[in-house]
């Protein structure tokens, strides 16, 4: 083991010399080349006959009929023709382009070509970096793209249990993204702007929407304070469309308010049921703005496709964002990981498989578990093992952590149940993932080490009667874990007691 241990990084520092020597002689290749071709062409020029060939080739180019052009223009084009029908067959069961892919995935690291950056600027303050790096701090927190409702969601739990479901920094961090999306491109602040401002910094609730009301006073076209009203005052998700779609209507070309606004109503019509029209507003909201990926917009629309059960489109979503180059997280990690489990796991029997052994399709499955279970180990802990205190998912998720880990759950684990057998394959695999990187604080397998950061930035995320699970523990819990593979009903009352309230 340690002798494998050492050598890797020499293996990969080799690896990175060889590229970096590739990426700086690639310039030089081409002037060499050009040189040699040169030379060779002088000193053959005799005797070859190089003279009399091109003579030849002349005359040969000039006998030429017309039938010939036709001919080639007609072979080319069909060739052409060709590639895009591929193209398009790949990128609709996909849902990317082959030869952007393999020129992304294959030929720029080759190159020496570099990741460009995230577009800075919308949701900058959150989701500033689009993968993360040795180099950067690993306990960067996200916006968590699924966030409930305060007024009609998060103040609901507050009246029947009389606790606070979000923290003073998770609501701060809110209020500093809000901020820089509906103000911080404006030149001259307008007067609401400046009463909008000073509204997201409150901490009073109603002193933000008595800050609303006044701004809707100075300006009726003031839609940053509709926003507000429809996410503080609104106590219902149909009232809170409502004032969406009033702040669409006065949003202009603000782009910031448009794909907060847009997503938001995608949001209400899948709260409502109207889930087929939530997914075709999310997917004209991601062809009408591109380049904005850091908002994970594709997660609420993958949870909207495994409402509808349509497993081909959510595998179509994950072809194009479970990519090596892109951020992952718990959704990509255990999406993947469901659609492999469902294929095996309504036949699946750890008897039968442990006298047979696995198949292909049941080795896939598990490997998709393991590799979801490294990325965010807390997740199966919440969905299968412990009886977890009520909470509901923090408006800012760190990725690997427990606040994750309870976002994906709140969302997916109807998901996990409607697939007959799959958490009963969940459960009888994931702990094989710690057999595979028995110290995860030091070594990963297909991710970097698991973050030591996570508790501290949990603590800050989670509510105080919330016990955060100690990143520290996993290895050990691992261990002390049953092996059974009885599901029993306790074990999701947690997760369905908290849908019940919303």
């Amino acid at each position: 083991m340690e002798d494998t241990a050492g050598s890797n990084p020499q293996s990969l520092g080799f690896t990175e010399k060889l590229k970096s020597w590739l990426s700086w002689s690639w310039t030089y290749v081409c002037f060499i080349w050009f040189g040699m071709v040169l030379i060779m062409i002088y000193v053959l020029w005799s005797p070859l006959k190089l003279q009399e060939s091109l003579t030849s080739a002349s005359v040969f180019l000039n006998t030429l009929t017309p039938k010939f052009y036709v001919a080639l223009t007609g072979t080319s084009s069909l060739i052409s023709g060709l590639i895009l029908i591929f193209e398009w067959w790949y990128f609709r069961k996909y849902g990317t382009s082959f030869i952007e892919q393999v020129s992304v995935s294959h030929l720029r690291p080759l190159l020496g070509g570099v990741e460009s950056s995230s577009t800075t600027g919308l949701f900058a303050s959150v989701n500033g970096e689009a993968e993360p790096r040795p180099s950067v701090s690993e306990c960067k927190v996200w916006r968590n793209p699924l966030n409930l409702f305060r007024g009609a969601e998060y103040n609901r739990y507050t009246w029947v249990t009389g606790k606070e479901p979000l923290t003073y920094y998770d609501m701060n961090l809110s209020a500093q993204d809000h901020q820089t999306f509906f103000t911080g491109d404006t030149p001259q602040l307008r007067p609401e702007d400046a009463v909008m401002q000073k509204a997201w910094r409150e901490r009073n609730p109603q002193a933000r929407i008595r800050a609303a009301y006044q701004a809707i006073e100075m300006n009726h076209e003031c839609a940053a304070a509709y926003v507000l009203l429809a996410e503080e005052e609104a106590t219902t998700i149909t009232e809170a469309e409502r004032l969406f779609k009033k702040a669409l209507s006065i949003a202009g070309k603000d782009i910031n308010l448009l794909v907060y606004i847009k997503r938001r109503l995608a949001m209400c019509a899948r709260k409502l049921g109207r889930i087929k029209e939530a997914v075709k507003m999310m997917r004209d909201l991601m062809k009408e703005f591109p380049l904005l990926g850091m908002l994970n917009i594709h997660e609420n629309l993958l949870e909207a496709l495994l409402e509808l059960q349509a497993y081909a489109d959510v595998q179509a979503v994950l072809a194009k964002y479970d990519d090596i180059s892109l951020p992952k997280s718990a959704t990509i990690c255990y999406t993947s990981a469901l659609l492999k489990a469902r294929a095996v796991s309504d036949k699946f029997s750890p008897e039968a498989a442990s006298r047979r052994g696995l198949s292909t399709a049941e080795m896939n499955a598990v490997e998709a578990i393991h590799r979801a279970v490294e990325f965010n180990p807390h997740v199966p802990k919440v969905i299968l093992i412990e009886m977890k205190s009520l909470i509901l998912p923090p408006e800012h998720i760190l990725k690997r952590g427990d606040s994750e880990a309870i976002a994906y759950a709140f969302f997916h684990l109807q998901h996990w149940k409607r697939a007959e057998g799959a958490l009963n394959l969940l459960h009888c695999t994931w702990e094989g993932t710690f057999r595979i990187i028995p110290y995860p604080l030091e070594k990963g397998h297909l991710f970097y080490p698991y973050p030591g950061c996570t508790e501290t930035a949990d603590r800050e995320l989670l509510p105080s009667f919330h016990e955060v699970s100690f990143p520290e523990l996993m290895g050990v819990f691992a261990k002390a874990v049953s092996t059974s593979c009885s599901l029993q009903p306790w074990r999701f009352r947690t997760v369905e007691c908290a849908h019940g309230f919303l």
